[in-house]
């Protein structure tokens, strides 16, 4: 069955679509507050594991969870119990794109900028990524913390198959997006993954 093709999406200047963004991130963590990390990240890994799972031999760059997101921790474990080879994100200095070192369950984690956590382990280049967000819509479009990391690294990998990791209730209409807004081709929730229409 053919995807759905994706509405024509609104443009808006720069000053009002960050005003948008701001906007959108506030109602986005008060939603995020009632949710539960745990029991969201157990579902949706097992989503993930059945629906759209890294191939065999690809590399997969997954997230260390911060406070609030999901935990998507089952998620990596079973990734490296499966023979994955994984990585986590490294937070660069601003305006760079992120890089990502090897994790295996028994590495410890050392703490990155902006409260995140990473391995130090050999760089790699991952075909597979799950992405943290704040909000999501149907064409893929997600809503992140406002520094453009993960905007500027997707853009760098165009060949990666991307997902984010979200709770269900941070679904909206749309997220405003710009030029330098990256789609995902889909998104898990605890309800299932969803395929993007404008992917």
């Amino acid at each position: 069955m053919p995807t759905a093709t994706a509405a024509p999406r609104a443009i808006y200047c720069d000053t009002l679509l960050q005003e948008l963004k701001t906007e959108m991130r506030q109602t986005a963590l008060r939603r995020r507050a009632a949710c539960d990390p745990v029991a969201v990240g157990q579902l949706l890994s097992e989503h993930v594991l059945r629906e759209c799972p890294p191939e065999p031999g690809q590399v997969a760059a997954l997230f260390w969870p911060m406070a609030g997101e999901v935990d998507i921790r089952p998620l990596l474990h079973a990734l490296a119990a499966r023979g994955q080879t994984v990585c986590l994100p490294v937070t660069t200095k601003r305006n760079n794109p992120l890089i990502f070192k090897q994790w295996t369950p028994e590495k410890p984690l050392l703490a990155g900028r902006f409260g995140t956590s990473h391995p130090d382990g050999p760089e790699l280049m991952p075909g597979w990524l799950m992405v943290p967000l704040l909000a999501f819509d149907r064409d893929g479009h997600r809503l992140g913390y406002g520094a453009g990391y993960y905007d500027r690294t997707l853009a760098a990998l165009p060949q990666a198959f991307t997902v984010g990791a979200a709770f269900a209730a941070l679904e909206v209409p749309e997220v405003p997006a710009g030029p330098d807004d990256v789609a995902l081709h889909a998104i898990a929730t605890e309800h299932g993954v969803i395929r993007c229409r404008s992917t």
